[in-house]
């Protein structure tokens, strides 16, 4: 390598002074090259700072220290060699010995001969990573000011903070952790760079000592260091694989605080490599966590707009300079709504002078359209006192119209008295436009995603309530009675009544006569009116809007909807309550209801036959039920026979049930025991067809043979109880019924749910059966 000392005067280096031992004691970098760039001397700082030989820097060497993304910027400006841009600086990043890279100034300067020609170039490289970070902090605070004004989301607002930090500690990945408000967990706020497997998997992050970097780092309120996943005994064993296998080798944590110590979240920065942070490091960590603190609090603090108005209040001038500079359209109108003054960004956007729009003019900007929305929702405004925005057109001063939020904040005094009200208009026309379509497309396939996933919902139900038999069985004259009856109704549109005791079938003759009907091939709704908690029956009937009540976070069809065209069978009618009654009249007389919470009038196309066990003209005389819908559900009544008075069903049913239960069981039966058909024939059945389908499906069980039988002792057991009867026939039937649940309930052991439980064994839904536990008071946890 040639001697720099060959090519400069030595002289000015100093007596007895070697070149070299200079330039090697200058606070810098420094290297020379030929005029085509390559280099062929670098001084010791250069060496020792890169961990590059001289051999290995030399020639094009060099450039393997220089970051990926500078390489191409620096080489395309050190191209050019006049003087005007050879002296200038070129701001890069430097790879340190130990992989981190730093920013650096490089400088060179050309050396010329006698006719101008460039014999030599050198150039030296300056440490400017701190005053870079400083830079870098100073431009996203900043920006992030910048954004918040422009209501950025705290999500973009952190984003944009993430992605400058990244900069700066390469290789990294940050992300911003943010305090949810209850303070015991913490919840993504920005970063798009972490790998989506690690946030997934780790968030929410609690806020406890050894909960991980950030939960700890949050309980401590104390920056958390990890040097090495891998080997930090404190790094949660089951985040350990997970870190690794997403590049995530050291990490550290700075609390963001407020100034009374206060954590609102939490920087968190990740390192490819391991490795301890550097004082600069940590310092720029603490000044992204003050940023964002200042991020949080700006979007989260609604006190800041309020002591402004304060002040403008004070201030006509201060108000107008204000108003007049933000970047939005501003204005103050006195309490009574009439117009007080515009800021310059709204006159000079409408085109309208202060004299147009005084009072009442400002109104001659909107559209006609939306005009009257606009002033009636102004007006309820004014006549509520409270904070309020409307979407609408306004006209810009070339005639175009364009989409504006306005929203309108009243300024009260110490007494609470309106002095003021100050709003603004916000342009959202590219918004409002792409949202329409983009509304349109997903209102039309929530509706039909919401239809779809009801009609499944009905479906379900059906099948899961379809319970007592797949047909009418029997031919006894009771019988014969209710299917004429039937016969007569069914292809009429009349509302029907369907009444007799608990498990005679009711559900079965509702479904004959929609068979039968016009609307067979339309829906058959059932609804039992007993088994919805008496606050969710309006709803589950005529739908409810979004909001109508804590919990309706979506519109929802009503039953009456969704069996349009078709029938709706109210099962237990008698267990309606008292404002369901009302509504329930309303749809029978004018055939038109309102969903929960809503205002629209919806009209129904639908056949309503009703069912009870109760007497209603008991309920009507004790004033639970209401006798003008009695008389409007009784427009052609069907009573259902007790099975004890159609005892010459009883062998049909028996033999019916026998093989529908034997088949289901995989058993041969073949005969039924002559002494059980007439135990059948003389026992009174109080709990009707479902009691004789319950004992049989449980005897079909138990039976070994071929020949079907049932234990004496199950029948004469039962009907002890209704031998001698006391208090009116209702409470003898919720008696007998809390008998009848007692019982299944022992056999499975206090179990209600499954295929063993008590509600399959009574052949009932399991949300029917728990409802009528909580209404006759079983204590099913002591039942085994």
């Amino acid at each position: 390598m040639p001697r720099m000392a060959s090519r400069l005067d030595a002289s000015r280096v100093g007596p007895g002074l070697d070149f070299h031992v200079a330039i090697d004691a200058i606070p810098a970098l420094a290297w020379s090259s030929d005029p085509g760039g390559s280099v062929d001397y670098v001084n010791q700082r250069w060496r020792e700072y890169t961990g590059l030989s001289p051999e290995e820097s030399y020639g094009r060497g060099w450039k393997t220290a220089i970051h990926p993304d500078d390489l191409a910027t620096l080489t395309e400006k050190w191209e050019l060699l006049d003087d005007a841009n050879a002296g200038q600086a070129c701001e890069v990043r430097l790879r340190r010995s130990d992989g981190v890279f730093r920013w650096f100034s490089f400088r060179r300067k050309p050396l010329r001969d006698e006719t101008g020609a460039v014999t030599r170039l050198y150039g030296t490289g300056i440490d400017i990573d701190r005053a870079k970070q400083k830079e870098t902090l100073h431009a996203a605070e900043k920006r992030t000011l910048e954004m918040v004004a422009d209501g950025a989301s705290l999500r973009e607002v952190l984003d944009q903070l993430c992605n400058s930090i990244e900069v700066q500690v390469a290789p990294s990945v940050t992300t911003v952790l943010v305090m949810d408000a209850d303070r015991k967990q913490l919840w993504q706020g920005g970063g798009q760079r972490v790998p989506h497997e690690w946030i997934s998997t780790i968030i929410p992050v609690p806020v406890a000592f050894q909960a991980g970097l950030c939960g700890t780092a949050a309980f401590l309120k104390a920056r958390v260091i990890v040097p090495d996943v891998a080997t930090e005994s404190n790094w949660p064993d089951q985040y350990r694989d997970l870190a690794l296998r997403n590049g995530i080798r050291a990490a550290w944590s700075e609390p963001i605080l407020t100034k009374e110590k206060e954590v609102l979240g939490t920087f968190a920065l990740y390192s490819h490599q391991s490795r301890v942070p550097t004082d600069e490091d940590l310092a720029l960590i603490e000044g992204a966590g003050h940023i964002a603190r200042i991020a949080i609090e700006r979007q989260r603090s609604q006190a800041a707009l309020q002591r402004a108005y304060q002040e403008i209040k004070q201030s006509e001038g201060r108000l107008r300079k204000i108003i007049d500079t933000i970047p939005t359209l501003a204005w103050c109108r006195l309490p009574d709504g009439t117009g007080e003054f515009w800021n310059r960004r709204w006159h000079d956007y409408t085109g309208l002078s202060p004299e147009a729009v005084h009072g009442w003019g400002w109104r001659d900007a909107i559209h006609p359209e939306d005009l009257k929305e606009i002033t009636d929702k102004w007006s309820g405004f004014l006549a509520s006192g409270q904070p309020g925005e409307v979407e609408g057109r306004l006209r810009r001063f070339d005639g175009v119209y364009r989409w504006f939020l306005f929203r309108a904040e009243p300024l009260r005094d110490e007494s609470g008295n309106i002095v003021n009200w100050y709003g603004t208009d916000t342009d959202i026309d590219d918004r409002k436009r792409a949202e329409g379509e983009l509304k349109k497309a997903f209102e039309e396939i929530k509706r039909l995603k919401d239809r779809l996933h009801d009609e499944n919902v009905v479906l379900r139900e059906q099948i899961d309530q379809v319970f007592m038999f797949d047909e009418i069985v029997g031919s006894s004259p009771a019988l014969k009675a209710v299917l004429s009856s039937i016969v007569k109704v069914a292809p009429t549109d009349a509302t029907v009544l369907i009444t007799g005791e608990t498990g005679t079938g009711k559900e079965l003759i509702a479904r004959a006569i929609h068979k039968g009907s016009q609307r067979a091939s339309n829906a058959f709704i059932t609804v039992n009116c007993a088994s919805i908690p008496s606050s969710l029956i309006a709803s589950e009937l005529f739908g409810h809007e979004k909001g109508a009540f804590t919990g309706a976070l979506q519109q929802r069809q009503g039953r009456f909807e969704l069996a349009h065209s078709g029938t709706i069978f109210l099962d237990e009618i008698g267990e309606l309550p008292a404002e369901t009654q009302i509504a329930l009249l309303r749809v029978l007389q004018e055939r038109q209801f309102e969903r929960v919470g809503g205002n629209r009038v919806l009209s129904t196309n639908v056949r309503v036959i009703a069912a009870t066990n109760r007497d209603l003209a008991a309920a009507i005389a004790s004033g639970t039920f209401r006798a003008d819908l009695f008389y409007r559900l009784n427009v052609f009544p069907i009573e259902v026979p007790p099975l004890r008075n159609r005892k010459e069903d009883i062998p049909m049913l028996v033999e019916y049930f026998v093989t529908r239960y034997a088949e289901k069981a995989r058993k041969q039966i073949s005969k039924v025991d002559k002494n059980t058909l007439k135990l059948c024939q003389s026992y009174p059945w109080p709990g009707n067809i479902r009691e004789l389908q319950n004992i049989i499906e449980r005897s079909v069980i138990l039976c070994t043979g071929d020949t079907f039988s049932i234990d004496e002792a199950w029948l004469s057991s039962q009907d002890e109880p209704r031998l001698a009867p006391s208090g009116t026939f209702t409470q003898s039937v919720q008696s007998y019924e809390k008998e009848l649940i007692e019982a299944a309930l022992a056999e499975s052991n206090g179990k209600v749910a499954g295929p063993n439980g008590a509600a399959a064994k009574l052949g009932i839904p399991r949300s029917s059966l728990e409802l009528r536990i909580k209404q006759l008071n079983i204590k099913k946890h002591t039942i085994r």
